[in-house]
């Protein structure tokens, strides 16, 4: 992950991570719409990148309920969710987003095993997710570290 320094406060200087939180400033109390688009924008492709280049064919059909071959389908599910969790956590650099998104995905892949929406629903509703964590690291502070 790239790291950048900002500028020295009260002659400290201050190592920040992730990379785009220092492109961030609140302007009046509002949050920096840029870096909040951007994280957004970093967050979707995380997901993209854990839910296809990262799952396996065996991951994507061992995690639904009853489908457990190798492995019983909640290890499957586990250790995907936990894939998103990780990004979510690194990303925003708040491990309970990523404990939250965890959940949350494992919560909504079950849905779509259980044939409750198809793959459109389920890929929005994570997108959802993703303007939420957004939201939520926003409330946490300025988006600069």
């Amino acid at each position: 992950m790239l790291e950048t320094t900002v500028p020295r406060v009260r002659g400290q200087s201050r190592l920040v991570a992730p990379f785009w939180r220092a492109q961030a400033s609140p302007r009046n109390g509002v949050v920096d719409l840029l870096a909040a688009f951007n994280l957004l924008l970093l967050l979707a492709m995380g997901h993209f990148v854990a839910d296809f280049a990262l799952q396996s064919d065996r991951m994507a059909t061992e995690k639904c309920p009853g489908q457990g071959v190798v492995l019983g389908w909640g290890w499957w599910l586990c250790a995907h969710a936990a894939i998103h969790g990780f990004f979510v956590g690194w990303l925003t650099g708040i491990p309970l987003l990523g404990l939250a998104e965890w959940l949350v995905h494992g919560v909504i892949d079950v849905g779509k095993c259980r044939r409750c929406y198809r793959m459109g629903v389920d890929q929005g509703l994570h997108l959802l997710c993703k303007v939420g964590w957004v939201l939520v690291a926003a409330s946490c502070g300025p988006l600069q570290g």
